[in-house]
């Protein structure tokens, strides 16, 4: 970063300090664009116009600042679940440095940056809501997604209070692992009073084992937009930031062409600006604060609550954040009303999932799925099994969800029926471990995961879990532990971390513990 830009950002965080209102700490002042060459997974090379990060505060912080993606195995744990089919590759993930933990190719693992295949796209729903042009191979043309569909169009003629009455009554809930309703959120904004509002799409898709948010940025670029459009329309945003991984350059790079065309076209008209940002590799930047101070040029790390983001956000102004596939629902429910939404899925899960299937499965892939559905039709109908070996434990929703155990595989996906059996929904990464890996050396790489994301923002997950992970290695690998240590400081992690990382690894190790007694005895009780 200029230091030009670094003293811009100063006098800005400045004005904050003392109370500066929000509208003057837009982030106009620090914005600028780069030329940068892309590779593509198909071989070719181009040079897009896209904006310069903005991280001048925390440099060392992101683990892929001065990394080319292109040069990089995947170290994530659809990989490490995978390693013994590609063994050389995973030994070159697992001693890179920086160490990189997922590329979004969970199908073809262990992946690395070089190589890239299309894998098998599915849908398992009466009604297909998000995956239609990813299962006709893409729409990155304008003109040709407009003509199928007018949702943008729809919503500027409805009222926001309307819009927002829409968003309710479908009863859609977060996708990103929170499920937190998405009317309540858009209605927090929507009240806050503020001359400046932010929308802000988390696209900074970091579990290991998903890969949905990837194809509908690749190939359904517009759905995305719209649904930004309209979700800003409905809240009083006129502002909006697309905040995409840097482990998706793909993503980057169609994203970046499909917001030129929409600005040339003049589709987001003058109501709303909109910027795509790169992040710089860091797994907490999924967490929406995170992301927040990383767009401000702050450490990513996470924000003590209150005050909520829907009243004090980015820059200090009331913000809606949602992940990709969450935004991505909006054009259909606007298109089709709220009542056809919720009549699909079930209980308190309405709508429809994306899942995401690992290289383990027969038919490993992407897949539209209806609430409701069991975990044994996941693994049978869609996967068609596993490729090799008996299934030791379906991990689904990403490294903190738990694992869960065959015995369990007639739970069916619902964000209430998964926590009743202390795992998660979460993002719906979807990752099969066969019985060559055993769960004590799943638990120690999710703990190698979790201590090398932390952000450092608070103690317990900061100081602990680097000690965790070297006492989960030890015990997976018949070494002695103090499991009372152990013990209490999964405990701690539990009752005193900041945000979800911490209080997740806690939950995955105290999930499993219970699933799996007699694999962690020794190192637990």
């Amino acid at each position: 970063m200029k230091p030009v830009l670094r003293d811009v950002l100063r006098r800005r965080l400045h004005r904050h300090e003392r109370g500066g209102d929000a509208e003057q700490a837009d982030g106009s002042d620090v914005v600028s664009t780069l030329a940068a060459t892309l590779p593509t997974n198909r071989g070719a090379i181009e040079t897009v116009t896209m904006p310069r990060q903005r991280h001048p505060a925390p440099i060392g912080f992101y683990h892929l600042e001065h990394t080319a993606i292109s040069e990089c195995a995947c170290a994530g744990l659809a990989c490490f679940a995978a390693r013994a089919d590609r063994p050389d590759r995973w030994q070159t993930a697992a001693t890179q440095t920086p160490v990189l933990y997922c590329l979004g190719k969970c199908y073809d693992a262990p992946s690395d940056g070089a190589h890239d295949v299309r894998p098998h796209v599915g849908e398992h729903a009466s009604q297909t809501v998000l995956l239609g042009n990813v299962l006709r191979g893409g729409v990155r043309d304008l003109p040709t997604y407009r003509r199928g569909g007018a949702a943008l169009e729809k919503a500027r003629r409805m009222a926001p209070q309307a819009l927002l009455d829409m968003v309710e009554a479908s009863r859609l809930r977060g996708r990103g692992g929170a499920a937190f309703p998405a009317g309540t959120k858009w209605q927090a904004v929507a009240s806050a009073c503020a001359e400046t509002k932010y929308v802000v799409v988390n696209a900074d898709e970091g579990d290991p084992g998903a890969f949905s948010d990837r194809f509908l940025l690749e190939d359904d670029p517009f759905r995305l937009i719209e649904a930004t459009a309209i979700a800003a329309h409905a809240v009083g945003a006129r502002r909006g930031y697309i905040y995409i991984r840097k482990e998706y350059p793909d993503a980057v790079r169609v994203m970046s062409h499909a917001l030129e065309q929409a600005r040339v076209a003049g589709w987001l008209g003058p109501t709303l600006e909109l910027e795509l940002v790169v992040g710089q590799g860091a797994y907490i930047c999924g967490e929406e604060t995170s992301l927040l101070n990383a767009l401000e040029g702050r450490r990513p790390e996470v924000r003590p609550r209150p005050p909520q983001i829907s009243e004090r956000g980015l820059f200090g102004a009331p913000t809606l954040v949602h992940n990709v596939e969450t935004l991505c629902a909006i054009p259909w429910i606007v298109t089709h009303g709220a009542a056809a939404y919720a009549a699909l899925g079930f209980s308190n899960s309405r709508g429809t999932k994306l899942l995401s299937l690992n290289s383990l499965f027969c038919r490993p892939g992407l897949y539209e799925v209806e609430f409701g559905i069991s975990l044994a039709d996941v693994v049978e109908q869609l996967g068609q099994g596993l490729r090799r070996g008996r299934l030791n434990g379906l991990m689904v929703g990403g490294p903190l969800a738990g694992i869960v155990p065959p015995t369990l595989l007639d739970t069916r996906l619902g964000y209430e029926e998964m926590q009743a059996i202390d795992c998660a929904v979460g993002h719906g990464g979807v990752i099969a471990f066969a019985d060559d890996t055993s769960i004590p050396h799943i638990v120690a790489q999710v703990l190698r995961f979790g201590a090398r994301e932390s952000c450092g923002k608070c103690t317990p997950c900061h100081l602990g879990t680097p000690i965790l992970a070297a006492m989960a290695d030890a015990a997976a690998n018949r070494l002695p532990v103090d499991a009372d240590r152990f013990r209490r400081l999964i405990d701690a992690l539990a009752a005193t971390s900041l945000c979800g990382h911490g209080r997740g690894l806690a939950e995955f190790v105290q999930s499993v513990r219970r699933h799996y007694p007699s694999e962690l005895q020794a190192w637990c009780d």
